[in-house]
């Protein structure tokens, strides 16, 4: 089993070219499988054939409890991607994860910033220091244009029409969109790249110097994780906001477009979703907020 894993990580990683966090998640997923398996049978060489719906369930069954629904819900996906796989490869003739149930799982709404406070929260960092610089056209960007915290640290320069007001980004499976943003963040844009940028750079070896839009102190390539770190920070910074991560900007950014009339096919396509259902979510946030106005408003609520 071993073997065809590593094949399936190798099509995952260049034929399908997905993220290397959810390579890592698909990786981890399988070798939490077969581990199960070699405690069950006590065997690493169990025929893939003899794998049935009954011991994907035995299995899903011993993750309850130590693992939320969302969590095994991902993880029986992958085992379905998986055996699809094999069955391409000609290894299999069915795929038994596909007669598995996925848990039934709550549709959680996103959190979202009203508009008072999304305002409030880009102000935060202190625009007279190099790093709030960076950090208040971060914040100003993400809230613009809604993209990801992944895409926005993968933006190079040559990415980027601060004349035009445009940006080109790069999503899942290397899906490309040019998605619009607005004066504010431009301006902050442009006094980062003005008053900060070059400071980093120079902290940088020049042989190891990026076209990366967003840097760090030391002049490399911003990470997802120092994104969520500099976000946290101004969260603690910023009284009464609470539950608030570095993709609720995106779903702050979403919301708003849709309470402000624009297009739920617009917004679909500025935020990169593959399917409309994944955007419909933010119709409920909307249809919320309007029964909690008319509750309050109306007479005879």
């Amino acid at each position: 089993m071993n073997e065809v894993l590593e094949q399936f990580i190798q099509h995952l990683k260049y034929e399908r070219n997905v993220s290397p966090h959810t390579l890592r998640n698909y990786a981890s997923d399988l070798d939490q499988f077969r581990q199960f398996l070699f405690g069950v049978e006590k065997r690493d060489d169990l025929p893939l054939n003899e794998i049935d719906r009954l011991t994907i369930r035995e299995w899903m069954a011993s993750l309850h409890g130590d693992h939320k629904k969302t969590s095994v819900a991902r993880k029986l996906a992958s085992l379905r991607t998986f055996f699809q796989f094999l069955i391409r490869e000609g290894k299999l003739e069915s795929n038994p994860a596909k007669l598995v149930a996925t848990p039934k799982i709550e549709r959680k709404l996103p959190n979202h910033l009203s508009m008072e406070d999304a305002v409030r929260f880009i102000e935060t960092p202190d625009i007279n220091t190099d790093l709030g610089k960076r950090d208040r056209a971060i914040l100003e960007f993400l809230y613009a244009t809604g993209i990801r915290v992944g895409e926005l640290v993968g933006i190079d320069l040559g990415d980027i029409d601060l004349r035009e007001r445009m940006v080109r980004v790069t999503g899942k499976r290397k899906k490309q969109r040019i998605v619009p943003f607005g004066e504010p963040a431009a301006q902050a844009v442009v006094h980062y790249l003005e008053n900060a940028r070059g400071l980093f750079l120079a902290q940088c070896p020049e042989a190891e110097r990026t076209n990366a839009l967003f840097l760090h102190r030391r002049g490399g390539r911003l990470t997802t994780r120092s994104v969520g770190r500099m976000i946290d920070k101004y969260i603690k910074q910023c009284a009464d906001i609470h539950d608030i991560s570095p993709h609720s900007l995106r779903h702050t950014f979403a919301t708003h477009l849709l309470d402000s009339g624009a297009d739920l096919r617009d917004i679909q396509e500025l935020l990169g979703h593959a399917r409309l259902s994944t955007t419909q979510i933010y119709t409920q946030v909307s249809m919320e907020k309007m029964i909690e106005v008319y509750d309050k408003a109306h007479p005879k609520a």
